[in-house]
């Protein structure tokens, strides 16, 4: 079943959720029409590789082409309009930016795979309820409703301003002319009235000059008030759902109303500043005694150039946090030499700005240890609105490479392998702001990284941003290692949770989480408050083990990702469960029933465990060798699990897998991912290679009926029976049974 497939499948309250991030950008109608052919291809990568994601729009145009093609031979008029639109749209969007639809288009996929872990979950976690919360808050719509009155104020007072203006003008005029009579003149009744309404005009300009400057102070007050308490607050929850969407969770929204929300603060200040700068000129033409706006204005200005500061200072903020293009799903590790990208956005959209604020990229140098850093490549870019499909006001860096400075001789030799990984430094950027007279200068940095010199020591690096981004919203705390906080174990495995959803497809359910529990604690615990330390996550060993618990759970996640992710993604691995558990699962159940589970002593290992019954009702359980990455790259696992036997005492050759837990038919399961029948397996050419003998490589499992030792993993080993087919052609049965006794595998010539 396709994933667009199961999203359809689910309750109305997740269907909301994906409805949610959908729109324009990407419509909904091309993710349904070319489900099957968007899920088949890498945007992931595409999303870093600017040749590639060329290709893929191209591609994507033509399969928008075809169904244009399958929908008007239908006559579907509405569906040939909207098709048409969208592949305009498309077109017109991401022609100069073809990697940017492969971000979204990937983001999209992989906050759906989330969505359905979250649905498979009977629980959801504690950090996904608050971000929920917060996502559609109450707050947030007070703050555009709040920020749409302060625009229309602003507009309201604009108005006020121009009475004023005309006021004066026509005070200006009459005063004028009655400046210009003879003496003789001035001393008639006339003019006496002239005067005394010149005196009533005088005190309604002053009137109006006290209203306007005390209805633009209450503007400047409304701005300052929500600047320093919701929008601030919206800020940083936005800086938050970054943070937790960086190390696997719900993607991050909100951005874009953010930066409506601080683009018409903006517009509503230089339209107060506007103001001020009027009332200044009305000044130069008329003052008198008690003239409010010399009193006022220099302190309302003065405000206003405050907020303005502020203002920009705080949108200008890293919409996309360094990642490497070859490890997408590991933002914040960098490595040495290996180019990184990294986007910043001002939320200001001014036009006035386009091309004009040049940004400049460093590394701070800060962390307690010798190493130092300095960016090569391209480090100075010019914000623009062209690159981003939404016309935000940003620049990506793309070629920017850290690279290590050479430090004084046995400075590097007190690192160990965690010190490196727990080294903290930041991407800095600094810009300079100028418009209508205003110079600001504007900083901001990406969340801590964590800069490798070998990819050896990504996994750990890794496991340092995870821990940063769960344990702190301090987007700048550089010395945390110095002394890590421990963290909650219920939001700990929600995190691990989201690593399986996000990097294989499908998160892990309560059961298997509560085997990672036991792991980690070496106990049966109620973990909702239960407190772990940073050493026990990632740098104690497992009990009896040589590893750790991080590098056990990344091995994983990698051997998923690269051998055996569409069994994953079905559901039909349960993986995470313990030899005790597994048996108490697998012994009331009908002899053939098997299940997965990855193994808790070798790295990056899979096996089955099958239960089979004695004549006399005794259940025994047979436990295969694990399988490693080395051994499913030979053969894929799905075709391990048709294929295998075990040779009896008879030597007969059985497979005893036949349910997987806790009773599903194994073709069922597993048979849409067969690569070829039993049948097709070729046999060792006659001749072989030239001048090479031709081999097989036959591994081989036996079992011994009336053996009362119990059988260890390395017993069992897999063949096929178009293997053993084979080695029936070319060897007698004693052969193959001298080989079972002795040293496995072997080769035939």
């Amino acid at each position: 079943m396709s994933q667009w497939s199961q999203v359809q499948q689910l309750e109305i309250k997740f269907l909301e959720q994906v409805d949610q991030f959908y729109d324009d950008n990407f419509p909904m109608e091309i993710r349904h029409l070319l489900a099957q052919w968007i899920e088949s291809q890498d945007w992931e990568a595409a999303s870093n590789n600017e040749a590639m994601a060329t290709i893929l729009l191209q591609n994507l145009l033509i399969q928008v082409d075809e169904q244009l093609d399958r929908v008007s031979q239908e006559k579907n008029l509405l569906l040939i309009h909207n098709l048409k639109r969208i592949r305009k749209l498309l077109q017109g969007k991401y022609h100069g930016n073809p990697m940017h639809i492969a971000v979204i288009i990937s983001n999209c996929l992989r906050e759906e795979r989330r969505i359905l872990a979250a649905a498979s979950m009977p629980v959801q976690g504690p950090l996904e309820k608050s971000l929920q919360n917060s996502v559609v808050s109450e707050r947030q719509r007070n703050v555009e409703h709040k920020v749409s009155a302060i625009k229309n104020s602003a507009q309201m007072t604009d108005q006020d301003v121009k009475y004023l203006e005309d006021l004066q003008e026509e005070f200006d005029f009459r005063f004028k002319t009655i400046q210009g009579l003879e003496q003789n003149d001035k001393n008639s009744a006339l003019i006496k009235q002239e005067m005394l309404t010149l005196q009533a005009m005088l005190n309604t300009l002053d009137y109006k000059r006290k209203e306007v400057l005390s209805k633009i102070g209450r503007v400047i007050h409304e701005i300052d008030v929500l600047m320093n308490s919701m929008l601030t607050e919206e800020l940083l929850d936005w800086k938050r759902r970054q943070q937790i969407a960086c190390i696997g969770g719900p993607l991050h929204g909100g951005l874009d109303q953010l930066q409506n929300c601080f683009t018409l603060l903006a517009e509503s200040l230089f339209q107060v500043r506007r103001q001020l700068e009027k009332l200044d000129e009305l000044l130069t033409r008329l003052t008198y005694d008690g003239d409010p706006i010399p009193v006022q204005r220099p302190q309302l200005l003065e405000k206003v150039n405050f907020l303005l500061y502020n203002l920009f200072r705080n949108s200008f903020v890293v919409e996309r946090q360094p990642c490497m293009p070859t490890h997408p799903q590991r933002p914040m590790v960098l490595k040495t030499l290996i180019q990184f990208t990294v986007k910043l956005r001002l939320l200001i959209k001014l036009p006035e700005l386009n091309y004009q604020i040049r940004v400049k990229a460093t590394i701070d140098n800060v962390c307690p240890s010798n190493r130092r850093f300095v960016l090569c490549g391209t480090h100075v870019k010019a914000m623009n609105m062209d690159e981003s499909a939404n016309g935000s006001l940003s620049v990506e860096f793309r070629h920017l490479q850290p690279k290590e400075m050479k430090s004084s001789a046995g400075s590097k030799g007190n690192e160990g392998p965690h010190m490196v990984t727990e080294e903290l430094h930041s991407i800095s950027f600094e810009t300079q702001v100028c418009l209508y007279g205003l110079t600001m200068n504007l900083e901001t940095s990406s969340l801590p990284v964590v800069m490798i010199s070998n990819v050896s020591q990504l996994p750990n690096a890794w496991a340092s941003i995870i821990w940063y981004n769960l344990s702190t919203n301090d987007p700048q705390n550089l010395s945390f290692f110095n002394n890590p906080p421990t963290a909650t174990l219920s939001q700990l495995l929600e995190v691990l949770s989201w690593q399986f959803s996000s990097y294989v497809g499908r998160g892990l359910n309560s059961e298997q989480l509560n085997m990672l529990a036991e792991k980690l604690t070496g106990q049966q615990i109620s973990y909702n408050d239960y407190q772990l330390s940073w050493a026990k996550f990632c740098k104690e060993h497992l009990p009896g083990k040589s590893f750790t618990f991080w590098v056990w759970l990344e091995a994983i996640l990698d051997l998923i990702k690269k051998h055996i992710l569409p069994l994953w993604i079905d559901g039909y691995i349960m993986g995470f469960v313990s030899k005790e558990k597994e048996r108490i699962l697998l012994k009331d159940k009908t002899p053939g029933t098997f299940l997965l589970r990855f193994s808790e002593s070798n790295l990056g290992g899979i096996t089955f465990t099958w239960v089979d019954q004695l004549e006399n009702g005794e259940v025994r359980f047979h436990s295969v060798e694990p399988y490693n990455k080395g051994r499913l790259t030979a053969l894929p696992f799905a075709d391990i699990l048709r294929d295998y036997k075990v040779i009896m005492a008879d030597n007969v050759p059985e497979n005893p897998l036949k349910y997987l837990y806790p009773d599903i038919p194994k073709d069922k399961a597993f048979g849409k991912h067969y690569s070829c029948q039993p049948n097709e397996v070729s046999k060792p050419s006659e001749g072989g290679v030239k001048g090479y003998v031709p081999s097989v490589f036959i591994p081989v499992s036996k079992i011994l009926i009336d053996s009362t030792d119990p059988h260890s993993p390395s017993d069992l080993l897999p063949m096929s029976p178009s293997v053993y087919a084979v080695l029936r052609e070319h060897l007698s049965p004693t052969v193959i049974e001298t080989a079972v006794r002795g040293t496995l595998p072997f080769t035939i010539a």
